[in-house]
């Protein structure tokens, strides 16, 4: 016998975004119902960003006693124990999951539902034997790893990103297929814990961030020693007794690696079968649900956001489309998203971080502008940490406006913030170039960069000019 309940707030999916809404929904006083068929915490915590950052740091320290040498430091690398690696990042996803836990949100008042949710109509969802008449409903499923049809593939044993993450034993050779961040982030933490690692990929690797600044990060992956091939076509993958071999076409010529693992990284798809959106007038594609700038789909009772409704597949993103869903389904108050200044890092060694609009994307849209660099290089923090690679570049106006900014280096993913605030409060260069910036810091580029634009004006003859002119009245 099926159970009927009536709440103000329904969300399916319990990963970032689903989340956030449930808490804050809950907290403002909305009856809430939250449907997860697996994990909580959805992809980030258990599959994604949590346990990549962990494996990361673990690499990151194995690479640091290897680099230890530069400070004069005479370190060996005795063991990389795989059990341990594996262990931390177990332990990292354990220490955050209380927060993501069914018992912390029963314990908000949330009514949590362990059932794969679908619609039943505009308004309804089915749970389990529970049904649902929601006054709003909101779609937080996300997206899982796309396996492109690569011929044999059905056939030979390989990792995506809910399995990489539960190895037993650090990879021989990794091979993988796809040089977008997820796939260059583990090729790094592999290599650096040990494997040999080798990256396929189609067209160039971290197609989305500024062509000049992954230049510096495939120099990284190149002097680590991983085997990064670009544009080359992936022809079959076989199954072979020490693992798997790949078979690829590079250059009008075909060759093979054979590798003991291969990782598929070759982008997402959103989580849209099996909710039966048609019963509820919703319209979606293979791309995820359409929502418009409210993140409401076709049927304005229900909301999707987050992976599922395409476009940037962020975790803080998704954190950014709860904010707007609470705005208008419990206060009706019509907020939209603004994706245009929407930063991301790619967490390898160097760091790559971006926001606002590449170099190439700005001279499409507007020839005249400034293209403001400053090295970390001619950093003395950067200079004493002995990590001196890549460079700070902001695009901007010839007025001066800001257009984007992109970062990669050491903390590259800490020193975009103050660029994404320049950007959302709409500042000019000059609002960056005065701040007062702690010496000796990372920070200091920034200002750097942004003083680098009145280096012309105030070192001109012009200016010279005027000073010799004042230094006549004493």
């Amino acid at each position: 016998m099926s159970t009927r309940i009536k709440v103000d707030i329904c969300v399916i999916g319990a990963g970032s975004a689903g989340l956030s809404v449930a808490a804050g929904a809950v907290q403002m006083g909305a009856s809430t119902v939250l449907i997860e068929k697996h994990k909580m915490g959805g992809d980030c915590l258990n599959y994604g960003c949590v346990p990549s950052k962990a494996l990361l740091a673990a690499g990151h320290a194995a690479q640091a006693v290897r680099s230890s040498g530069r400070f004069g430091i005479r370190a060996e690398l005795a063991e990389i124990n795989a059990a341990g690696v594996y262990g931390h990042v177990r332990n990292t996803i354990a220490a955050i999951e209380p927060n993501d836990s069914v018992d912390r949100f029963e314990g908000l008042g949330v009514q949590v539902i362990q059932a794969e949710g679908r619609l039943n109509g505009r308004q309804q969802v089915v749970a389990g034997d529970t049904e649902i008449h929601a006054r709003r409903i909101v779609i937080a499923t996300g997206s899982r790893a796309s396996v492109p049809p690569i011929p044999g593939i059905d056939d030979v044993p390989y990792l995506i990103n809910e399995t990489v993450f539960g190895l037993s034993e650090i990879p021989e050779h990794l091979i993988v297929i796809g040089g977008g961040p997820i796939g260059i982030e583990m090729a790094q933490a592999h290599r650096h814990l040990g494997a040999r690692v080798s990256v396929l990929e189609m067209f160039t690797i971290m197609p989305k961030d500024d062509a000049e600044l992954v230049d510096v990060v495939r120099s990284r992956l190149v002097e680590d020693g991983i085997d990064v091939r670009e544009g080359i076509e992936v022809l079959r993958v076989e199954k072979t007794a020490a693992g798997v071999r790949v078979v690829i076409k590079q250059d009008g010529k075909e060759s093979a690696l054979a590798g003991s693992h291969l990782l598929v990284a070759a982008g997402r798809q959103p989580n849209v079968d099996g909710l039966d959106l048609e019963k509820a007038g919703i319209t979606f594609s293979r791309k995820g649900i359409d929502v418009d700038a409210r993140m409401r789909t076709s049927n304005k009772k229900v909301f999707a956001i987050g992976d599922v409704a395409g476009g940037f597949q962020f975790t803080h993103v998704a954190g950014y489309h709860a904010g707007i869903v609470i705005k208008n389904a419990l206060f009706r108050w019509p907020a939209k998203a603004d994706h245009r200044f929407v930063p991301w890092v790619t967490f390898t060694a160097p760091e790559l971080a971006q926001v606002g609009l590449t170099e190439e994307q700005a001279r499409k849209t507007n020839a005249d502008i400034r293209v403001l660099r400053w090295p970390y290089a001619e950093n003395d923090r950067a200079l004493a940490e002995a990590d001196s690679s890549g460079l700070v570049k902001v695009i901007t106006t010839r007025k001066g406006r800001i257009l984007g900014c992109g970062i990669v280096g050491r903390q590259a993913g800490e020193l975009i913030h103050i660029w994404v605030l320049a950007l959302a409060k709409g500042m000019k260069v000059g609002d960056i170039a005065q701040m007062i910036a702690p010496y000796p810091t990372l920070g200091e580029m920034s200002k750097r960069a942004a003083s680098s634009y009145f280096t012309p004006s105030l070192f001109s003859e012009r200016t010279r000019k005027i000073v010799r002119f004042l230094s006549r009245f004493g």
